[in-house]
């Protein structure tokens, strides 16, 4: 019967959902459901590569009340809160208890949801005081059954900058205007983030500023983070069979360099102008078993003379391209290509294990060579484990390993960065992070977390020509470590009603060592930070 139950389900929701596109938000908590429901094996999900769509995550929601009478109490509750967001993507207006939205319009043509967007966060410790506050709106919607879109305006003011350039913390950058004068020297910072997608059946095609993550974590991806502002990009996905899906992705990036050759003058003021900076990139995901993903992909950040149309191609090895047109003798000349994969299993009932890998650089020939080697990647490893013992509990676990140089190149404008943020690990090269995260979830909307980080980084390579060639080889991981990072923090989060929540925190940390850069005055040395904050909107 169970196996009726989902092939009746599947049929359903062949005929009945459309293929609209609109990006969840990878901030929103239906992800943290979705990833406990996978690890159950109610559902299937290919968590390596986010944002989800709506439409996506009301299929998996329809697929996770076929085993409903297998839930828990604060299962159950929580799959009917997500059904008040999320069965605008399958119902009518009028057909379900809703969310509260500021407005909601649907007929048979045309959807269209608006919301605020609306948080303030204080925190405090020996330094002194900080907030921040934010504020804005969102809007989304469909129209016919293939098109799809979103924007949202996030206008931020803070005390102090705690995740600026420079600065090694998980949460995301902003490009901040000092106000000068103003007490404290508060800064703001805006963010505009939208997109349009075409769909079909087995694929999507669109336009979009916003962030997206590659490669499954629970504290920071190591392949592509959200650590850098959000940027631009085209945006496709095909999915022509169960076993196989294509990401690829074309970015406009920000270098921040100034293109000396095109400064000019006009009305006696100066116009200054960036490089140009762009990124494609994909990823290949195959399932060869249930519940079992290997993911291969790669990219290459290239500059100087605008776009090209063979980086358009979303199946490319771009390494192998950029031989080509690139190889004229000078390594100078080339651009910077990356590669990467990643495996997740959900095989085994309660537990995700999973593995991601990047790599700049890889000798095979010389991996046992030290003085020869010019091993350059980063690697992480991990596990969730979901109700194993005790129901309404989780434990995370996690290690990630970059060794020098990686994430770096030695021509400024092709560096896997936009806006000097970071595209990948947060933590950036020559560094280690072990992670460890236990919580409890009693009732709907209530979680209760306790994490440790202890992070280890020596210091940032310097490049240098020896012999004509770049002193990239045999580079020791942490031959001496130049900042370390000890915190433990608990975490108590109650979301009220959709996308509106409280949350409090209480953090001991232990920063030290000969960058201070690294950490931001508010953080450093001994400290215990308690925080608050409310929101709603992401």
């Amino acid at each position: 019967m169970r196996k009726i139950s989902i092939i009746l389900v599947s049929l359903f929701l062949c005929t009945t959902l459309r293929s609209q596109v609109v990006l969840e938000p990878i901030t929103s908590s239906v992800y943290e459901f979705l990833d406990e429901m996978a690890q159950m094996k109610y559902i299937e999900l290919n968590s390596s590569v986010k944002p989800y769509t709506r439409v996506f995550i009301a299929q998996k929601l329809q697929e996770v009340e076929v085993f409903q009478d297998e839930l828990n109490k604060r299962q159950r509750k929580e799959l009917a809160f997500y059904f008040q967001d999320f069965n605008k993507e399958l119902k009518n207006k009028g057909d379900f208890k809703k969310r509260k939205d500021l407005f909601f319009y649907k007929d048979s043509l045309f959807t269209l949801t608006v919301n605020p967007i609306l948080g303030y966060e204080y925190a405090t410790n020996s330094t002194g005081d900080y907030s921040h506050y934010w504020n804005g709106g969102e809007f989304y919607g469909y129209v016919g059954k293939h098109f799809g879109f979103s924007a949202s305006l996030r206008d931020n003011g803070v005390s102090d900058i705690l995740m600026g350039k420079g600065h090694l913390t998980p949460e995301q950058g902003a490009n901040f205007k000092i106000n000068q004068g103003q007490t404290g020297g508060r800064s703001d910072y805006s963010e505009m983030r939208g997109a349009i997608h075409y769909s079909w059946k087995w694929g999507r095609l669109g336009v979009v500023k916003d962030n997206y993550t590659w490669g499954d974590n629970y504290h920071g991806a190591n392949i592509r983070s959200n650590k850098a502002p959000s940027i631009g990009y085209i945006d496709f996905n095909m999915k022509p069979t169960k076993w196989v899906e294509l990401n690829y992705t074309h970015s406009w990036l920000v270098s921040e360099i100034l293109d000396t050759a095109r400064i000019y003058s006009v009305n006696n003021q100066e116009r200054k102008l960036f490089m140009n900076k762009n990124m494609a990139a994909n990823i290949i995901t195959f399932k060869p078993f249930s519940k079992l993903h290997f993911s291969l992909g790669n990219s290459i950040v290239y500059s100087d003379d605008g776009i090209k149309p063979y980086y358009l191609i979303p199946f490319m090895f771009y390494k192998s391209i950029d031989h080509t047109y690139n190889a004229a003798g000078s390594n100078a000349l080339g651009q910077n290509t990356q590669m990467f994969m990643n495996i997740s299993s959900r095989q085994i009932k309660h537990l995700h294990l999973y593995t991601s890998i990047y790599v700049d650089e890889i000798s095979i020939g010389n991996i046992m060579d030290k003085k020869n080697s010019s091993n350059i990647y980063s690697a992480k490893v991990g596990f969730k484990l979901n109700n194993l013992l005790l129901q309404n509990t989780y434990l995370i676990a996690e290690y990630t390993r970059t060794n020098p140089w990686t994430y770096r190149h030695q021509i400024e404008s092709t560096t896997y960065a936009s806006n000097q943020y970071n595209l990948g690990h947060y933590l950036g090269e020559n560094a280690q992070e072990i992670y460890l995260e236990g919580g409890l979830k009693v009732l709907r909307g209530l979680k209760l977390a306790l994490s440790y980080t202890n992070v280890l980084k020596g210091p940032d390579h310097i490049y240098q020509l020896v012999n004509g060639e770049g002193n990239v080889k045999g580079l020791p991981f942490m031959k001496t470590v130049a900042w370390k990072n000890q915190t433990i923090e608990g975490a108590v989060r109650y979301e009220i009603i959709n996308g509106g929540y409280v949350y409090a925190k209480l953090r001991v940390s232990d920063v030290k060592g000969s960058r201070p850069w690294y950490t931001p005055n508010f953080y450093q040395g001994n400290q215990t930070t308690i925080s608050g904050g409310i929101n709603f909107g992401f």
